[in-house]
């Protein structure tokens, strides 16, 4: 779960990190007033989960309270990657001698996290990484350590940073730790002209299997309207696929793809490898779907629900190796969905494994015109191709 730079800047205000005082608007009127409080000349800075807004033209410098609101207004509604702008963060400007960027990561691949830090902070990180890597540091953080002063030091040293940013990489790792973190990033972290070290901007994702410990961020803002003012059904994300929003409140382990064949699978392993195969045979899935062990009617109604809602689906391949959950209640689970969910494209059923031989005949006799059946993965898979191409 990806935090708004102001929910970010919240955070790293808690755990003793200095921040640029700020308000958070959704009209452009409200930006004037804003402005005023703040002392007249700010930065308006649009606001969402997406890097590049400086790039795009969503943050701008605006020398006096007119010119906030006229700003708000320009940025307010903007398209960035994606992205809709709905709210907008007026800040404060600093007076700035050096710019740094520092960040921590979940090293998955190493069991650990890691450190990156770099004297170069700004907008081209990216490409001073990509051009000059060595002007960026990257120090393994054990987790059971964590980044004691001696380790915060060595980061510094590292990277080429001035002392005094060690108790803002320390105070960083809290904010990892203690807020369930497996992303925290500060880029620009400035030095003020009079020896602040002050975080301008952040980046903040949460692990989503900690959202219950976070409800004060689980709300979204809504569709906006003209003014930018947030409206709309509250606790919607805006940000978040519409089909992987309605999976998500089902419980499925769902994601969209760019693609025409829908897939659906028990076990990530296999949904993964089903996703391979599909583009092997010259199609594009269209999502990963694991329904793990429970493929009872319910979930695969609901699976089904979920894939056929996507208008670019244009076949569905079900590919099951039965385990645990034999195939024959998968395929009772896929004859009990088909009563409540209109098939209205192919759906091509690869079985396989524990009771598949009865599986393949509970389909086999329901007999439903749209489902196919195929002994193999790589069969199913031309299978499911060759439906989707055909329209």
């Amino acid at each position: 779960m990806d935090l708004f730079e102001h929910q970010a800047r919240e955070l790293f205000a808690e755990h003793g990190i200095a921040v640029p005082d700020v308000e958070v608007v959704r009209r452009p009127a409200d930006a004037r007033g804003a402005a005023e409080r703040l002392g007249g000349r700010v930065v308006v800075k649009a606001q969402v989960r997406t890097g590049g807004r400086g790039k795009a033209g969503g943050v701008k410098l605006a020398a006096d309270p007119v010119a906030a609101e006229l700003t708000a207004r320009q940025i307010l509604g903007m398209d960035i990657k994606g992205h809709r702008v709905r709210e907008v963060m007026l800040a404060r400007p600093v007076d700035i001698e050096a710019e740094f960027y520092v960040s921590y990561v979940l090293d998955r691949a190493a069991g650990t996290f890691l450190a990156i830090a770099s004297a170069e902070g700004g907008m081209e990180i990216e490409e001073v990484a990509a051009t000059r890597p060595e002007a960026v540091a990257r120090i393994p953080v054990d987790p059971a350590e964590g980044v004691t002063e001696a380790k915060a030091a060595e980061i510094a040293a590292a990277a080429g940073l001035p002392p005094a940013v060690v108790p803002v990489l320390r105070a960083l790792w809290r904010v990892l730790v203690r807020e369930d973190a497996l992303l925290v990033e500060v880029n620009p972290l400035v030095r003020t002209t009079n020896g602040l070290i002050v975080a301008l901007d952040g980046k903040v994702t949460l692990d989503d299997n900690a959202r219950f410990r976070h409800e004060r961020w689980g709300g979204g803002e809504g569709e906006a309207d003209g003014e930018g003012q947030g409206g709309g059904d509250v606790g919607l994300d805006p940000d978040v696929d519409p089909l992987e929003a309605a999976a998500a409140a089902k419980g499925l382990n769902y994601v969209k793809l760019d693609g025409e064949v829908g897939v659906i699978g028990n076990g990530a392993g296999l949904v993964m490898s089903t996703l391979d195969v599909v583009a092997g045979c010259g199609a594009r899935p269209a999502n990963f779907l694991d329904i793990g062990g429970g493929a009872s009617a319910q979930v695969m109604a609901d699976g089904l629900g979920v894939i056929l809602s996507d208008p670019a689906v244009r076949s569905v391949f079900v590919n099951v190796f039965g385990g645990i959950t034999a195939c024959d209640a998968v395929a009772d689970g896929i004859v009990r969905a088909l009563e409540s969910v209109t098939l209205t494209r192919p759906l091509v059923v690869r079985l396989d494994g524990n009771n598949a031989a009865r599986g393949r005949a509970i389909l086999a006799e329901r007999a439903h015109p749209l489902v196919e059946q195929a002994d193999t993965m790589d069969g199913a898979a031309r299978q499911a191709a060759a439906l989707a191409h055909a329209g």
